[in-house]
């Protein structure tokens, strides 16, 4: 019996697995794990991806439940996303089963040159007098599955327009169950353009040549608590140290709440289950993700600040290449007084009512709502690109999903000035799109979208949007 990973998760069903371990082991109701295999993993090691099975040697598994339970770990193998490919495979003998996986592993090092816009969004930039000034330059490097042990380290060295040194470590699990990780970072900002205010519901950007109106610094560490791939607990410890020119400060007085430097730390507490067929371009199950944040400020006498979020998203596979997802998205921010910088709400990087990305919404609370309605239009499975040796990048998956979507939001804040009217009202559209995911989980979105007010447009996007 086989399972690709190309395979959907209904797709179980139609393998004879009943028949065929009747076959070699016939009169067995439960059959015995006697070996796992793995063969393909030249890179990573073995403990990292027995730590993702919920079976191991010496346990039974029941014949009627074999082809689920195969799945649902290859998904798991799958979507730690160090694969191109996962395939499963069982055999049977005597009564004793031996389960073998075969991988096709990925490019792990990406040394991904920085070239892009200093706004939020192509809109955004277009809409600068002085965009063709406005680019960020330099390299960005990924090496995932260092050491063999689906660690992850980042850093940047960006140019340009806005200048940002990083570095990050992330191990998602130490120990001889493989369950706690940890994640350190140090992170560095100088930026030439800062947006201070809103007005007409759009950014304020003020510009300097030859100063820059923010420097934001902050180092970070946290713990990281996992039982599979799908199941993420995380506590992280963030210190923060910001500063804005005099120019920002005699602009908008109230963007640090009458200082021009502040220190803070922030404490997150969050979890997250993620129970998607696939991260990249889910088609079915489930995510659910919650988060507390506490802000403690040290250098200012701001009021501390609670965050409370939650975002949870359902996925339908209806058959025959229809597929239907939904999700909802809260905010609760809870403090005596707001500084203009942590009022951001709907617009920023954040959250988006498609349609709005003109706009950007200020505000304590936010609540948003996403549905989408696809169709499968074109899948060619695996392009060969004979030119390419390489097993892990001669293969380019692609498929393409027409997608019609309503989306609907809102904002609630107590004190918002006049020229501003998007806060406190229902912000809603209706859109149409086409959705291509490819390469390493790579997702590729063109959508037109109307508004309840009638603005809209064509958007460009390189992430599933719900």
């Amino acid at each position: 019996m086989s399972v690709t990973a190309m395979a959907s998760p209904d797709s179980v069903r139609r393998f004879a697995v009943d028949s065929l371990l009747a076959a070699q082991c016939p009169g067995y109701s439960f059959v015995r794990v006697g070996q796992v295999l793995f063969i393909g993993n030249e890179v990573t090691k073995e403990h990292i991806l027995r730590a993702e099975l919920d079976f191991r040697e010496g346990d039974t598994i029941q014949v009627a439940e074999l082809a689920a339970r195969l799945e649902r770990n290859r998904a798991r193998l799958y979507n730690l996303q160090l694969f191109n490919q996962v395939a499963a495979q069982a055999t049977c003998r005597n009564g004793e089963l031996i389960v073998l996986f075969g991988l096709q592993e990925r490019w792990y090092t990406f040394p991904v040159p920085i070239f892009s816009f200093a706004d939020r969004n192509i809109r955004s930039w277009l809409d600068r007098p002085d965009r063709w000034r406005r680019f960020d330059y330099g390299l960005h490097l990924t090496r995932y599955n260092f050491r063999g042990r689906n660690e992850q380290l980042l850093g940047n060295l960006q140019f340009g327009f806005n200048r940002k040194y990083e570095l990050f470590y992330i191990t998602p699990s130490l120990g001889r169950f493989r369950r706690m990780g940890i994640s350190v970072g140090a992170s560095l900002l100088q930026s030439r353009a800062l947006d201070y205010d809103t007005r007409n519901d759009q950014l304020l950007a003020l510009r300097t040549d030859n100063t820059f109106p923010v420097q934001r610094w902050y180092v970070t560490g946290g713990l990281r608590w996992r039982r599979t791939v799908q199941r993420l607990t995380t506590l992280e410890g963030y210190y923060y140290h910001e500063r804005i020119s005099d120019s920002v400060q005699q602009r908008n007085p109230n963007y640090f709440l009458g200082t021009r430097q502040r220190a803070f730390v922030d404490v997150v507490l969050a979890r997250t289950l993620n129970q998607r067929n696939s991260f990249a371009y889910p088609l079915s199950g489930s995510f659910l993700q919650v988060s507390l944040t506490q802000r403690f400020f040290v250098t200012s006498a701001s009021p501390p600040i609670t965050t409370v979020a939650g975002r949870y998203a359902r996925y339908f596979d209806l058959g025959k290449g229809f597929y239907y997802s939904a999700s909802g998205e809260v905010r609760l921010r809870m403090a005596q007084r707001l500084a203009y910088a942590d009022s951001r709400a709907l617009g920023y990087r954040q959250a988006l009512v498609r349609g709005y990305d003109a706009f950007v919404v200020d505000g304590r609370h936010f609540g948003v709502v996403r549905q989408g309605f696809s169709y499968r239009v074109f899948d060619a499975g695996r392009l060969n690109l004979p030119m390419l040796s390489d097993p892990r990048l001669n293969r380019v998956p692609l498929v393409l999903y027409l997608n019609t979507f309503a989306d609907a939001g809102y904002v609630a804040e107590r004190s918002v000035p006049v020229t501003n009217r998007l806060p406190n009202q229902l912000l809603a559209s209706l859109g149409l799109g086409l959705h291509l995911v490819t390469y390493y989980d790579r997702v590729f979105t063109l959508e037109y979208a109307r508004t309840l007010e009638g603005f809209g447009g064509f958007f460009f996007r390189t992430e599933f949007p719900i």
